[in-house]
């Protein structure tokens, strides 16, 4: 059961990490983005690669609370098997 809801939120957030990415890097350029005003640090992949990784954390986080919220209370306190 616990693979079952990890995929439920792992694949999702990935998939939308994924099209964050196109968006977002379809509008900027990494070489012309500033971190508090100063010229990034990384490679255009390494600003590539860090922000898919935010991107994701955002969105497992997002997708975690959809299911916690979708549990009922007794799934949460472990009294049920769950889904």
């Amino acid at each position: 059961m616990l693979a079952k809801r990890l995929m439920w939120i792992l694949w999702p957030a990935f998939l939308v990490a994924g099209l964050l990415e196109v968006v977002v890097f379809g509008m900027f350029d990494p070489e012309d983005m500033h971190w508090f005003g100063q010229p990034m640090p990384l490679s255009r992949q390494g600003v590539y690669t860090v922000s898919f990784f935010v991107f994701w954390a955002l969105a497992i986080l997002s997708s975690s609370l959809t299911t916690l919220l979708s549990m009922g209370l007794a799934s949460v306190n472990g009294t049920e098997a769950g889904y």
